[in-house]
Order: C-alpha cells, then sequence, then structure tokens
C-alpha cells in the first residue's frame, strides 16, 4: 500500500492520501483523542506524540501536529494509518453522526436563505476547502450572519479569517443578499 502525502496552506497540517475512500460523506474531525474514543484510527493517530487534531474526509486524512517536524512525525502517522487500513478495522465503532445538524440555530422564517446557503457551501466552498485537508460546515444564520465550524487544516490556519472574509463572505453575500457577514464559531 502506496500512502501519498500533501501539504496544505495550514504548515501544522499534513494531508494523507491512502488511495481509497476513508469517510464518505460529511468529513469527521477529531478536536483531541477525547473524542476519538469512536474511532480505532483516530485514537491511533493521537497516541501518537504530536499528533493535535485528525480529521477524515472522502478520500483524505488530516492530520494537525502540536510540536515536532513533520520529517519525524510522517513515518510514524504513516505507519499507523497503514495499519488501519490493512486490518480492515472499521473506521468508526459506532455510526451515530448526530451532532452538526442538532446543534444548528436559524432566525424564524429563514429556512430558504438557510437552504441557500447551504447549497452555496456544499457545491462551491466545501469542495475547495477540501482539497486543502479541511472543511467548512454551517453552524447558524441570525440576523445576516452566518456562522460557520472550521475544520481539519483550517481550523488554526494562518489564513484562514482570510479565506472566511475574502472567500466565503463575498460569495455568499453576492449570491444571498440576506447574508451580512460570516463568522466562525
Amino acid at each position: 500500500m502506496f500512502i501519498q502525502t500533501e501539504a496544505t496552506p495550514n504548515p501544522a497540517t499534513l494531508k494523507f492520501l491512502p488511495g481509497r475512500e476513508v469517510a464518505p460523506g460529511a468529513p469527521i474531525d477529531f478536536a483531541n483523542a477525547h473524542e476519538a474514543v469512536r474511532s480505532p484510527l483516530a485514537g491511533a493517530l493521537f497516541a501518537v506524540d504530536g499528533v493535535a487534531r485528525v480529521m477524515f474526509g472522502d478520500s483524505f486524512i488530516a492530520v494537525t501536529k502540536s510540536h515536532g517536524e513533520w520529517q519525524h512525525l510522517k513515518p510514524s502517522i504513516l505507519g499507523v494509518i497503514m495499519e488501519h487500513m490493512v486490518s480492515g478495522a472499521p473506521l468508526l465503532v459506532e455510526q451515530s453522526q448526530a451532532g452538526d445538524a442538532e446543534d444548528e440555530f436559524v432566525d424564524e422564517g429563514a429556512e430558504e436563505i438557510v437552504g441557500q446557503i447551504k447549497e452555496l457551501l456544499d457545491s462551491r466552498i466545501r469542495p475547495a476547502v477540501a482539497s486543502d485537508g479541511g472543511d467548512i460546515t454551517f453552524r447558524g444564520f441570525r440576523e445576516g450572519i452566518v456562522y460557520l465550524s472550521m475544520k481539519g487544516a483550517c481550523s488554526g490556519c494562518p489564513s484562514s479569517s482570510a479565506t472566511l472574509k475574502s472567500g466565503v463572505e463575498n460569495l455568499l453575500r453576492h449570491y444571498v443578499p440576506e447574508v451580512q457577514s460570516v463568522e466562525q464559531i
């Protein structure tokens, strides 16, 4: 098995591409080892000294480091990923994905606007962000402000605020006039 690596705009995050599907559907983000208890692979990655965050995308694994040099961390991370892929173990031990949709907040009567926002996020923004090893998810819409959560390589990336304001906010304001600004939570 050959696993490629790819740099992201966030120097603390690398994408690992195992050449097969990782997490079809919505990306799964683990901000710490405690959250990773439902994933044998994420748990094993957090056991590598220096791993601070793990995100599974459809065809990649984004790993964010807290310290250390990639030249020292990569061999251990590659070994963990390869061992997991070869073993055939499940990605998640419990498939419940509850959370994101339940935590959304929306102004009353704004369902059509939110539908337009989500469509733009899914069709134009998320694919571009995923190519950099991250994800942006909708969290809420109140009084003209769109609230988004940034995950994977986007979380803590030095250019994430510029991406959010210059890219995402401008696109949403162009297509959805009710959007006044975009904020990260």
